[in-house]
């Protein structure tokens, strides 16, 4: 009788996991091919135009974009170019003549105060890199240094808003380009690149072969 006991048991639980699994599937994986940004090596001209045709649009849903500047800016001009939207991060890269450089992308919470003080956070994200030789050391000291001095430094802008006010951002004076995606698109899963003021003819990788400066 126990017996039967546990295996009409078993045979029960096996049954409610079953209709479990059923009226409770489990939830996909997000899987995302997203970018916001030229594409590695992919002619500057091609990306403009592909950034700008990613603009056209009638709906009044706010979409995720990115803006990249014509010149850095130095990080108390973001608002200038915010306009009030919603920011989400912002994107620094300290360009030096044949030296490559990374680009350091700071998540803001809402507010232009966070974003105007994020350069705060690229410098001490910058000194807390690990490096590897004595080159890798000098690039991470001199960056550091420079986004502490508050450099120009900011080359890309994420943030949020409808169609038609990234078209008035487009247009305004610094602004190089903005590139929209789908308004589906799911915040924080999609990869950004931003075009750098330097990058002229293609998005390829920066040459890595010339002296870095003290400061």
């Amino acid at each position: 009788m126990r017996r039967a006991g546990i295996a009409t048991a078993a045979a029960f639980f096996a049954i409610l996991i079953v209709v479990l699994g059923w009226a409770i599937p489990p939830r996909a994986a997000i899987i995302s091919t997203d970018r916001l940004g030229p594409e590695s090596g992919e002619p500057v001209v091609h990306y403009l135009d592909r950034a700008r045709t990613s603009l056209q649009g009638t709906d009044s849903d706010s979409h995720w974009a990115l803006l990249s500047f014509t010149e850095a800016i130095t990080a108390d001009r973001i608002p200038e170019f915010g306009g009030g939207l919603r920011i989400s991060e912002i994107d620094y890269h300290v360009a030096v003549d044949r030296v490559a450089t990374p680009i350091i992308a700071i998540g803001v919470p809402e507010g232009d105060a966070v974003a105007v003080a994020s350069v705060k956070s690229a410098a001490a994200q910058m000194e807390s890199t690990p490096t590897y030789d004595d080159r890798s050391t000098r690039v991470k000291n001199l960056v550091a240094a420079r986004l502490r001095a508050g450099c120009a430094c900011v080359v890309g802008v994420v943030l949020q808003a409808p169609l038609s006010k990234l078209r008035t951002l487009a247009t305004h004076p610094g602004t190089r380009v903005v590139e929209a995606l789908p308004a589906d698109a799911s915040a924080a899963v999609f990869a950004v690149s931003p075009l750098l003021p330097e990058q002229v003819d293609s998005a390829g990788p920066i040459p890595d072969d010339g002296p870095v400066p003290d400061n």
